[in-house]
């Protein structure tokens, strides 16, 4: 089912973060949001995750409204895994990748045998099954963010938002995330992504959302949207192509 944004329009105080934004995101594929700082791409993963009231406008999963959704059932359909994810409590990394399951199971019930195949597919996933006995305090920031993501996984959501999930990994880290969220997306569900970083964007993103001042400034297949000149507009820098790839790379500030 299509996860999509009608006429949304967020304020956060007296800031209008997003105005009259449309946008559908498909199953089965990885749609990259990128847009200058402010542009408002946090704000819209949280209101597709269903955590803002917009001030007009709504947005669906398939034909029903994310809003009207009992909390479990929307935890069940939509991960959501924001920015700055914090842990409370220092727990065995096995025991935070566990609370992703928690929409799945009855109040106070044992983990079941698919509870525990999911948690343990989902550590893997991120590779942080080494790190399952270790507390979370004793883990460095790119650790805990891969155990972040694999309590995500381990909900087994039909749709994954992440905000920039990449951004304290190491670069062998993020390439195989990047692998893993791909996968994600080749079993059907749907793979939504906060990145800042276009040569990421062009490499895992079948779909993008240009987003500038709160508003859409571009949307489509990423080979059609990933433009030196939209680019340049939104970012107000100049880019150049890499031969042979969607990939591009800053070369200079535009005036304004």
């Amino acid at each position: 089912m299509d996860l999509s944004a009608h006429a949304l329009t967020v304020m956060l105080g007296a800031r209008q973060a997003l105005r009259g934004v449309d946008a559908v995101f498909r199953p089965g594929h990885v749609t990259a949001i990128l847009g200058p700082n402010g542009a408002g791409k946090s704000t819209l993963l949280r209101a597709l995750a269903g955590l803002v009231v917009p001030a007009s406008g709504h947005v669906t999963l398939g034909d029903a409204a994310v809003a009207a959704l009992p909390h479990r059932t929307r935890a069940r359909r939509i991960g959501y895994l924001p920015q700055d994810a914090t842990i409370h409590w220092n727990v065995a990394a096995r025991d935070v990748v566990a609370l992703g399951r928690v929409p799945h199971r009855a109040p106070f019930a044992a983990a079941s045998p698919a509870d525990r195949a999911a948690i343990a597919d989902a550590l893997a996933a991120t590779e942080a099954t080494a790190l399952a006995d270790r507390r979370v305090g004793e883990l460095s920031g790119g650790e805990r963010a891969r155990v972040l993501l694999a309590r995500v996984l381990a909900g087994q959501p039909e749709w994954l938002l992440a905000d920039e999930p990449l951004a304290s990994l190491d670069p062998a880290h993020q390439v195989d995330i990047l692998d893993r969220l791909r996968g994600v997306a080749g079993q059907g569900r749907g793979v939504v992504l906060v990145l800042h970083d276009l040569a990421q964007a062009a490499q895992i993103a079948d779909d993008v959302l240009l987003l500038r001042a709160g508003q859409v400034a571009g949307a489509g297949p990423a080979a059609t949207v990933l433009t030196p000149e939209l680019v340049a507009q939104v970012f107000e820098v100049a880019v150049a192509s890499v031969p042979g790839s969607r990939m591009m790379v800053p070369v200079g500030r535009i005036p304004r």
